[in-house]
């Protein structure tokens, strides 16, 4: 069994009939879009007409519902879209554990899937001629000035002059220097760790900071920690993109949320898309097992009720899977949707390039692998070997560390995305759904 998708004008994304398999999920309709933009002139396209195989799609069905029954994840939604139009939208199992059944219009945590979206709003004013890549960030943040590099030596941890300033760009690609506390164990790691800062692990934390700071403070305070490597030297996973989105903040005069809702979710009609969840969306808001099924260890994921005081430009957003698709299919259109420019076919043709090149090494392996190198705000696959699953050269993608996950593969005429709230199988899940999405394709 396998849901239908329908053709819409001008790279739009268009509403479907779409059908939730599974136990006590069975037999329940949803839509690939909110209601009230739904759009004209449907016309229903079997899966099979866009590339997809019935078999194949059944195979992913059958996998993931398996994936329910035994306990590895509480629910789980997917989408296949080729051509620009939707060939294959499920959801499978429970919004949170113990029920109810897992809705279309489930809002999950996205983390780190917030960096495409707030590096191209930092494009948009790029566009406008308001600031360069190659501009030094402490134009902008003076904090951000006069840097220490932090060098291990025989156990001590020396701390020497950044060669040259941190650039827009070094932000954009992860080459800044900054880093993440739990991305690894180095000595500058445990700096942050031990910086009263930082909540730690991801997967069991409630709130980002260990403070209520906003922005601003929040970087004041991330500008006196050491930077791990020398700017533009090594690919850092890393918190450039908080300073991202405190840059979109002082260039645009608004904050983040604000340019954001203006600037990307109006226009492409993102409705459920914040750094917040309001009381009246709260009971669609998806949660993972309180304990880990695979450990044990407990899980706890970021609330945000209210709207917080840090909007965290590299991993604060909520969002829907309609929502997140509608941006997907914005960047599988070069910049566009349904007559809406975002930003233009060669912004984005020049975010989605390698900006690394032979010379930068790679900090922080375990999330860029090879044969993937990084552009602005997204990775990059440079063909279809080396990597853990099926590829195409020139797909670019991201996900959040609670497992949600998207790409866009413009030769395949594909994108794809996939939502959970299982922290620690979220590399499971993505090398899983990757593999029999390229499977299921004709």
């Amino acid at each position: 069994m396998h849901a239908r998708a329908t053709a819409a004008a001008d790279g739009g994304i268009a509403r479907r009939p779409g059908v939730r398999q599974g136990s006590e999920t069975a037999k329940h309709a949803g839509s690939v879009m909110n209601e009230h933009l739904r759009l004209q002139g449907e016309s229903v396209v079997a899966p099979e007409e866009l590339g997809l195989t019935a078999v194949g799609l059944e195979g992913l069905s059958s996998v993931m519902q398996r994936e329910v029954e035994r306990g590895h994840v509480p629910g789980v939604s997917m989408l296949i879209a080729r051509q620009g139009r939707i060939g294959y939208r499920q959801d499978f199992g429970a919004l949170r554990p113990g029920g109810p059944a897992m809705p279309d219009n489930a809002i999950f945590r996205i983390y780190s899937m917030t960096k495409p979206i707030v590096s191209v709003a930092l494009m948009i004013l790029l566009e406008e001629g308001k600031l360069f890549v190659a501009d030094p960030i402490s134009k902008f943040i003076p904090a951000l000035a006069n840097m220490k590099v932090g060098v291990e030596n025989n156990g001590s941890l020396d701390l020497v002059a950044a060669k040259r300033a941190i650039t827009v760009h070094d932000l954009l690609r992860h080459t800044s220097g900054l880093t993440y506390a739990f991305t690894g164990n180095s000595a500058v790691q445990r700096r942050y760790g031990a910086a009263d800062l930082f909540t730690g692990d991801p997967a069991n934390a409630k709130q980002f900071l260990t403070r209520d700071l906003d922005c601003a403070e929040f970087i004041a305070e991330l500008a006196k920690l050491p930077l791990i490597a020398q700017p533009g030297e090594s690919w850092d996973y890393s918190h450039s993109t908080d300073v991202i989105g405190h840059l979109v903040e002082i260039v645009s005069g608004k904050t983040l949320g604000t340019f954001l809702h203006e600037r990307i979710f109006m226009p492409l009609g993102m409705v459920d898309t914040g750094f917040h969840v309001p009381a009246d969306k709260q009971e669609r808001l998806a949660q993972p097992f309180p304990k880990d099924p695979d450990g044990g260890l407990p899980v706890q994921l970021i609330e945000a009720r209210d709207a917080p005081l840090f909007e965290s430009g590299g991993g604060g957003l909520f969002s829907t899977m309609d929502d997140y698709a509608r941006f997907a299919q914005m960047l599988y259109s070069q910049g566009r949707l349904e007559g809406t420019r975002i930003i233009a076919r060669k912004t984005l043709e020049w975010m989605t390039s390698d900006h690394l090149g032979p010379n930068v090494r790679i900090g922080t392996p375990s999330l860029l692998q090879p044969g993937h190198t990084f552009g602005l705000g997204v990775a990059v696959r440079h063909g279809s070997g080396m990597g853990q699953t099926p590829g195409t050269a020139g797909e670019f993608f991201w996900g959040g560390v609670a497992g949600t996950y998207f790409w866009v593969a413009a030769r395949e005429e594909l994108y794809g995305l996939m939502m959970v709230q299982a922290p620690r199988q979220r590399d499971y899940f993505r090398q899983l759904f990757r593999t029999l999405v390229y499977g299921a394709l004709a």
